[in-house]
């Protein structure tokens, strides 16, 4: 059995989706593991990862529509507040995705579905560095 490590750094610029498919199976691919299992994990409490939809770009649209519906900013429920009105939003968004995956390797790569991708999912408005660590296990 072989392990392999890695970080990831994704700069965001704000709310929304962003696309680490290519990143994280180019990795698993460099590793040369022929079967295993991949765990993604990022390392902050107001961004998350998550598979989804990687075909039509209006999932994401109607996915932010959503969480906007569900959890706004500046709600007046909240009463953390230090960093703005989508601080405790981002919290709570944090909570109600994920903050790990777990995908499958099969003959050498991640063994996702046709239409599937993996995503970061910055829940602030502001820029940041989200680092993402990767670790697979495997033979």
């Amino acid at each position: 059995m072989k392990q392999h490590t890695h970080q990831l750094v994704i700069k965001t610029n704000g709310r929304k989706f962003y696309d680490i498919t290519h990143e994280v199976k180019k990795w698993v691919e460099d590793c040369h593991l022929h079967t295993g299992l991949l765990t993604l994990y990022i390392q902050h409490t107001s961004a998350s990862l998550l598979i989804n939809e990687n075909y039509d770009h209006d999932v994401f649209l109607d996915m932010e529509a959503f969480f906007n519906r569900l959890v706004p900013d500046g709600d007046p429920l909240f009463i953390h507040t230090v960093e703005g009105p989508d601080d405790m939003p981002a919290h709570v968004r944090t909570a109600l995705t994920q903050t790990h995956l777990s995908i499958p390797v099969l003959e050498g790569e991640a063994a996702l579905g046709q239409w599937q991708g993996i995503f970061l999912y910055e829940h602030r408005h502001i820029a940041a560095k989200r680092k993402i660590i990767l670790h697979l296990i495997g033979e």
